[in-house]
């Protein structure tokens, strides 16, 4: 077994060191390693925002966050013998988490952006399993370091067809971002015109955001392209399940990993997502699920009074609205509120029989909570 590193100076920004990564999904982006199945590979990552954002940042360099760069990617990482139609297994052997993270509220971003349009950010210090931050005091949040971004690059037929889908659902008056050159790495004219952005998860995984996906696990993608041509970054200390403002307490990293190439498993079984296993608790039992907690709801009904049929994204909405309510009864300011949703509140379907309307729980661990 070999072990191969990508190391990355964290005081550049991707685009100064662009022999480390890229920001945009593309199966003609060279990779930066090759490795052997059962080999690891270690990969130093930045954070989300490509260091846009650190201690002394104030709210109108947050405002004028500029979203080309999201996200800076390390990768990608050729493994022989994978090819398309294979199952590439990827273990999560250890995330080790930088010291500093932060949480911010970007005017236009995140699942409330309607309501929360003014700009808001958390310093967090990140201390053995906790980060604490002066902006929230009294408040603890376990660690539970994981990659928010980590997937492989679709082939070129299904980088036309995501391309495809998603402006045709631009046209139609949704919200996702075409390929833009703006603060594209790689800066080749035709792959920065071309590549996806890495905003959305797609069939090879890319920004999940799943908190479970720390130390442990092991994720099973569909290979699209020769080398699967791996990728990781976006790392998070903690998150909630519902991520609500867009960002989670987001930090530096360095991941370790391992892989195994199942061959034909996903031709043969039909299988076109993500799937992830895991043999232990991600979070210590009492964290990841809280034996103190508060919980609100939220049903497919506006707070006018129109119901929606089966919308379980309004009933999301109103849960976390009722709970960011049952916080300013705590004490807390809404903006507050919303960065502790993000970092702490999980979301759970609670109903998803009884038409019209859809309930959702969100909840809300008190353990968090110290004196």
């Amino acid at each position: 077994m070999a072990i191969h590193e990508i190391r990355v100076d964290r005081s550049k920004t991707l685009t100064e060191e662009p022999g480390t990564g890229h920001n945009r999904w593309h199966p003609d982006i060279p990779p930066v390693v090759r490795c052997q199945p059962g080999d690891e590979v270690v990969l130093e990552t930045r954070d989300a925002l490509d260091g846009q954002v650190g201690p002394a940042t104030g709210l109108d360099a947050v405002a004028a966050v500029d979203l080309g760069p999201v996200h800076p990617l390390t990768g990608p990482v050729y493994v022989e013998g994978a090819e398309p139609g294979d199952l590439l297994a990827v273990e999560i052997i250890d995330i080790e988490p930088d010291r500093y993270g932060f949480t911010v509220q970007i005017p236009g971003f995140g699942f409330l952006r309607d309501v929360f349009p003014e700009p808001y950010k958390v310093n967090w210090d990140i201390a053995g399993d906790w980060a604490t931050s002066a902006e929230l005091p009294g408040v603890r949040i376990p660690g539970s370091p994981f990659m928010g971004t980590i997937g492989l690059s679709p082939g070129h037929e299904l980088l036309a067809i995501t391309t495809a889908r998603e402006q045709a659902l631009i046209d139609q008056g949704g919200l996702a971002l075409p390929p833009s050159a703006a603060g594209a790495v790689p800066a080749d004219p035709r792959l920065a015109a071309e590549g996806l952005r890495t905003i959305p998860p797609r069939e090879q995984a890319g920004n999940v955001d799943i908190k479970q996906l720390g130390q442990g696990a092991v994720l099973l993608i569909p290979v699209d392209t020769p080398g699967s041509l791996f990728s990781a970054g976006d790392a998070h200390f903690a998150q909630g399940d519902c991520e609500t403002c867009g960002t989670a307490i987001e930090m530096s990293a360095t991941l370790r990993v391992r892989f195994s190439v199942r061959k034909g498993e996903a031709a043969d079984k039909n299988i076109r997502d993500l799937r992830y296993t895991r043999e232990d608790y991600y979070l210590p039992p009492e964290f990841a699920a809280p034996r103190r907690f508060f919980a609100t709801t939220g049903i497919s009904v506006t707070k006018d009074g129109v119901n929606h049929s089966e919308d379980i994204t309004l009933a999301a909405r109103n849960a976390l609205l009722n709970m960011i309510d049952h916080l300013g009864e705590r004490g807390w300011t809404r903006q507050q509120a919303y960065a502790i949703c993000s970092v702490a509140v999980d979301l759970k379907i609670s109903q998803l029989v009884d038409a019209p309307n859809m309930l959702v729980s969100a909840f809300l661990p008190e353990d968090i909570f110290v004196s």
